[in-house]
């Protein structure tokens, strides 16, 4: 299946979808298909620098963001706005079938886009989140949850699960063990990450990669610029904001820059001994494939990168702390304590398994 027109869709809470999209559009283009992407906000201004020249963009708003302090706070709030939610989605349906029409789209494939599917054209659906973690974890209103996200994808084709089928793997409960019979449609292709280990020493004993959505993301960089001086040796900061300022502390010694480009960034993982980053699965991915100790702080309110991380503590893979109770110089020595997360397999054998999943 040569010279196709897909249509691409990717979320943006945050840049991690937006990351792990781009292998996979990358090895869409080397297949010789032609690749249409809609994101919006600082997902799509990342793909768009990427990808500029090879693809076709489109700007379109997702859901609204009811992120909170707290798991709970952002359950309610996201309860509140399902209405704004409903009307996302129809938007979303009407604007694809449209786009479909007028460029003959023969694929879709929706990274966390729910509206972004045509029942006329084959569309897959990607996604760890099966299965949504309630606070508490009651049984049933999870087993609930679980089965109206199973009749929200039913259009879909397939659902493409970006870890391994092996028990557990990276995601935990949000993608196995699962309480419903998904109807065979579950094709895990693997962890999503173009990087890859390089060999030597490493250079750094600390990279400090910030991310997510505001204002958590400047609170933490707030939290961090506060104590990375106490941090031991040499350590480099990046606050993921979209100026791309640099300025030196402690003689040099700590480095703090504004922004790095998705080259400069995985190079400075790749050096650095420990990395201190939130526990978005795409960031897990990367600190997993590189085979690195990590310290791991998720988002407050963001119930699925709290699972993540106490998951992963939980195993004894890499230690986890809360924002709000952050001691980099503690925390940091604790984190080294820790092997790392279970390796995961280069991210060329997961590009093909996707694109073996869309192609057939």
């Amino acid at each position: 299946m040569a010279g196709q027109r897909i249509l691409f869709a990717v979320h943006d809470w945050g840049l991690g979808h937006a990351t792990r999209a781009l292998p996979l559009i990358r090895g869409l283009l080397e297949a010789g298909h032609a690749v249409t992407v809609l994101s919006t906000g600082p997902a799509l201004r990342l793909l768009e620098c990427e990808l500029a020249g090879r693809c076709a963009f489109h700007d379109l708003p997702g859901i609204p963001k009811p992120f909170s302090r707290t798991a709970a706070g952002f359950y309610a709030r996201l309860t509140l706005s399902l209405p704004r939610v409903l009307r996302a989605y129809r938007r979303e349906r009407r604007f694809t079938r449209e786009l479909c029409r007028q460029q003959g789209i023969d694929r879709i494939v929706s990274d966390t886009r729910f509206g972004v599917v045509d029942p006329e054209v084959p569309s897959y659906f990607l996604t760890q989140s099966l299965r949504q973690i309630v606070p508490g974890r009651p049984r049933l209103l999870e087993r609930a949850v679980e089965a109206h996200q199973r009749r929200l994808l039913a259009p879909f084709r397939r659902i493409l699960v970006p870890d391994r089928a092996e028990d557990g793997g990276l995601t935990g409960d949000l993608s196995h063990h699962l309480s419903c019979d998904w109807g065979g449609r579950l094709t895990y292709i693997g962890p999503i990450t173009d990087l890859a280990p390089r060999e030597g020493a490493p250079e750094l004993d600390c990279f400090v990669t910030l991310s997510g959505e505001e204002p958590q993301r400047t609170m933490l960089a707030q939290r961090v610029l506060g104590q990375v001086e106490g941090l031991p040796g040499r350590v480099v900061v990046t606050l993921g904001r979209q100026e791309a300022t640099e300025r030196t502390l402690e003689g040099g010694r700590v480095t703090v820059y504004g922004h790095l480009d998705r080259e400069v960034q995985g190079a400075m993982m790749n050096r650095a001994r420990l990395v201190v980053c939130r526990s978005g699965l795409s960031t897990l991915s990367e600190v997993a494939r590189l085979g690195k100790r990590a310290l791991l702080i998720p988002t407050p309110g963001q119930s699925e990168q709290e699972y993540l991380a106490r998951y992963h503590r939980e195993r004894g893979h890499a230690h986890a702390v809360s924002q709000s109770r952050l001691d980099l110089a503690r925390d940091a020595v604790r984190a080294e304590g820790y092997p790392g997360l279970p390796p995961v397999p280069p991210g060329e054998e997961t590009v093909r398994r996707f694109l073996a999943a869309v192609e057939a």
